[in-house]
């Protein structure tokens, strides 16, 4: 059973959780022991109750999922795990993850994950089937996860950070609609919001979220190098404009990806495009040394 449940956990997509590394690591707490290890935990309390959150949508999605030509694999829709465990595997998965952020020591982290686990569990039984609002909800969950790294070691976030944050997860997350109407169009039983959706309302969308994120983050990038300069500790190399440029070649890639005609599993893309892998690797370079050489 163990193989299933761990299936339906979905551990590919526990990759979106290391946005709860950005705000710390932004801030340049990562080298310091405690902060270090309360990110981990709270990185590991947001892939639990992100796993039963998971849980319960196949839960609530199962008939339609049979239906589906590649959710019908799912381990609940096919039958290989019990709905039963299913729901007892949900529950105390949601319960240790908000349990587990306690270990930070402050409220606002709970705080954060119960609120994250709120509007999750409502997309999974009500606000899927809203328009527009489902893929609000979908991307305010990468905010939150970058909120609940920031709030765990009490480091604040940039309005351009939080507005890159936001942008971007709109971004990938309307990518993943136009790919699914792309792929299976309007026979996606488990989104039923698709049949409100157009391929150049989508595209729209697409293009707005692609500016938005890039613009905002050049803003982000230009100053933090400013007030990394103005408080006399940073380098004469401008680091975090560099940073621009594999950021720029990950979204244009992206949305090469999109227009190919892949992107409905963004988690797999990202763990298999060598070229995305390659500015990410780059990305995390160039911030990890205009941050710790500061």
């Amino acid at each position: 059973m163990t193989g299933p449940l761990l299936r339906a956990m979905r551990p590919k997509q526990w990759l979106k959780n290391v946005l709860v590394f950005g705000a710390p690591a932004a801030a340049g707490v990562l080298d310091q022991g405690r902060e270090l290890a309360i990110t981990v935990v709270v990185f590991v309390a947001f892939c639990l109750a992100a796993s039963g959150t998971y849980l319960w949508n196949d839960i609530a999605d199962v008939e339609a999922d049979r239906t589906h030509p590649d959710k019908r694999n799912r381990p609940i829709a096919s039958g290989t795990l019990r709905l039963g465990t299913a729901r007892v595997a949900a529950v105390l998965l949601l319960a240790a993850g908000i349990a587990l952020t306690a270990v930070s020591g402050r409220w606002q982290t709970v705080a954060v994950v119960a609120l994250y686990v709120a509007l999750t569990l409502g997309y999974t039984f009500a606000l899927k089937h809203v328009a527009v609002v489902d893929i609000l909800i979908i991307a305010s969950g990468f905010v939150l996860r970058a909120a609940a790294g920031a709030v765990a070691v009490d480091v604040p976030m940039s309005r351009w950070f939080v507005l890159c944050i936001t942008f971007g997860s709109l971004f990938v997350v309307v990518g993943k609609r136009y790919a699914e109407l792309n792929q299976v169009g309007h026979r996606a039983g488990t989104r039923p919001t698709l049949d409100a959706y157009t391929v150049g309302y989508l595209r729209t969308l697409l293009s707005v979220s692609l500016a938005g994120a890039l613009i905002s983050y050049c803003v982000w990038a230009f100053e933090t190098s400013s007030t990394s300069d103005l408080s006399g500790v940073g380098t004469d190399l401008p680091l975090y404009e560099a940073t621009i440029v594999p950021m720029s070649l990950a979204l244009f890639r992206y949305l090469l990806v999109l227009e190919q005609g892949r992107g409905s599993a963004p988690e797999d893309v990202f763990l298999s495009d060598r070229v995305l892998q390659l500015a990410g690797a780059a990305w995390v370079f160039l911030f990890g040394v205009a941050v710790y050489t500061a």
